[in-house]
């Protein structure tokens, strides 16, 4: 008997990056809502609370409205948050399709400042190449403005 299931495999994004900030500049950037919108966009109803449901709003496309909907599920003030990151819709290819997904930050302090760790983990292959190559760039751009923002905190 030959299995004829389609095989998926997930992808992750992951950067990093070395600030001369505190962690605790870099939490606040990371989890204050007007900051947030300024390396990311605005969310709605977010707060470090693990449990909290939040949303992003983006660009729609064909039966997806535009909406990220995310949940925090961990939160460790000053070293760690992750939160679910998810939208799309299954009728989409492409930009678009559905998406079930994590975000983690990772904070270390290290001589000199912070060791800021971003990864997204959770892209399945194929369906979610198009998410995965286009936020690979995005988050190459949105890490290095988290520490700008953390540097105008001090």
């Amino acid at each position: 008997m030959t299995d004829t299931t389609p095989k998926t495999d997930t992808q992750q994004i992951v950067v990093e990056a070395v600030f001369p900030h505190a962690p605790e500049l870099i939490w606040k950037a990371l989890t204050t809502g007007e900051l947030i919108a300024r390396w990311l966009m605005a969310p709605t109803g977010f707060e470090a609370v693990r449990g909290t449901r939040f949303t992003f709003q983006t660009k729609a496309a064909g039966n997806w409205d535009g909406t990220i909907h995310c949940e925090v599920l961990e939160v460790i003030p000053n070293e760690r948050l992750a939160y679910a990151w998810r939208g799309g819709d299954e009728a989409n290819l492409g930009y678009g399709s559905k998406l079930d997904t994590v975000v983690t930050w990772t904070l270390t302090r290290v001589e000199g400042g912070t060791r800021l760790s971003l990864v997204h983990s959770g892209f399945i292959t194929p369906t979610n190449d198009s998410a995965f190559n286009t936020m690979s760039g995005g988050w190459q751009k949105v890490v290095p403005n988290v520490g700008s923002i953390a540097g105008e905190l001090s």
